[in-house]
């Protein structure tokens, strides 16, 4: 009965010790999460000082995370408001990008891949968007063609956004608790 027992506990033990280690790793990159409305960024997460749940999560989504000195990735999968990323619906990114000498804004299905579209768009870069003259970015989101700066997304239902900062002077490698201002991310239209 004791080894049984012991064999029991062992089971036990191991699903929920991987568990509670693929709750922690699954939506992330563990607990040095920066939020700054609906963007997401893991600042250390592509340094010497990652914490296990970190890395177990990059080595798990095969990602190469930039590091610090390099820059800095902002993920969104829901707007403002805090609803998922919706290609069948228009989505408005307005407002400051926050400071950098270059940035790339990416949209990609939840998996990571791009979307497939017959503009063949899948991003801006700083040097290519449209900017309006007060100095903030506008960009519309949507299945179907507008003018101006527009991402479509195929009506594919579950979006993620990557908008990655280069040479950014963003005060986050020391701390994690200072974000600096994003763009808003909304929803204006779904049918």
């Amino acid at each position: 009965m004791r080894p049984l027992l012991f064999i029991l506990t062992l089971v036990i033990g191991a699903v929920v010790g991987l568990g509670l280690t693929w709750f922690a790793t699954a939506n992330g990159y563990g607990p040095g999460l920066v939020r700054a409305g609906a963007w997401k960024a893991w600042p250390k997460a592509g340094t010497e000082e990652a914490d296990p749940y970190a890395r177990a999560a990059l080595a798990r989504a095969g990602e190469l995370p930039l590091e610090l000195a390099d820059g800095l990735a902002f993920v969104a999968v829901t707007d403002d408001a805090g609803r998922p990323l919706d290609g069948r619906c228009d989505i408005r990114l307005s407002g400051t990008v926050p400071q950098a000498r270059f940035w790339t804004l990416t949209l990609t299905d939840r998996d990571g891949n791009l979307v497939d579209n017959a503009a063949d768009r899948h991003g801006f870069t700083s040097t290519e968007v449209v900017w309006n003259r007060d100095g903030m970015v506008d960009v519309v989101l949507g299945p179907r063609a507008r003018a101006g700066n527009w991402l479509p997304t195929g009506a594919r239902d579950r979006l993620a956004l990557t908008l990655r900062l280069y040479d950014a002077p963003v005060g986050l490698a020391s701390r994690t608790s200072d974000a600096p201002e994003m763009p808003k991310l909304i929803t204006e239209r779904c049918p």
